[in-house]
């Protein structure tokens, strides 16, 4: 086993108990929820295979489901921004870095990081509560809750990040 897939399994374990014993019951305003296992999906490197960031971000959307009790929404956000992270990430970096750069904030800049994990969180959140509504009659209150939770989340990591070692 390499050291990173250790390192890559403890932070998927702390991640999920983390936000199934904890931010799984905050609900700041009933409208924002911060939802910090997304942090997992945002660090793979740039040549890490695309099949393993799909089966990593399923896994821990799965997880996360049989914590929440959120049938399948969790599982099927993660898989999709697990699609799109290798895509996005190409967006924000230059062309002649490293082929096995892992996304920060001292790597790829802050500006770069800042937006390339707006983006991911943001679509993490409009499939997710979209999915979890499955309705457009309250449409005030799911923006709301996309909104809440974007913000909430994005402070999270960038706390996160910037207290992570290279």
């Amino acid at each position: 086993m390499s050291i990173d897939l250790i390192k890559r399994l403890g932070i998927f374990v702390v991640l999920v108990l983390v936000q199934g014993l904890v931010f799984n019951h905050i609900h700041l305003f009933n409208c924002a929820t911060p939802l910090l296992y997304i942090f997992m999906v945002l660090h793979f490197r740039r040549n890490h295979p695309r099949w393993s960031v799909m089966l990593w971000s399923f896994m821990m959307g799965l997880c996360i489901d049989v914590f929440a009790n959120t049938p399948g929404v969790a599982a099927a956000s993660m898989t999709f921004i697990g699609l799109l992270q290798p895509y996005l990430f190409e967006l924000f970096v230059p062309r002649d870095s490293a082929d096995d750069l892992e996304p920060s904030m001292r790597t790829i800049g802050v500006g770069s990081y800042v937006l390339y994990t707006l983006v991911i969180v943001l679509v993490y959140n409009l499939v997710f509560f979209t999915l979890e509504t499955f309705n457009f009659f309250n449409w005030m209150e799911w923006l709301l809750r996309i909104g809440g939770g974007t913000a909430i989340t994005m402070l999270l990591i960038m706390a996160l990040e910037s207290f992570r070692k290279g």
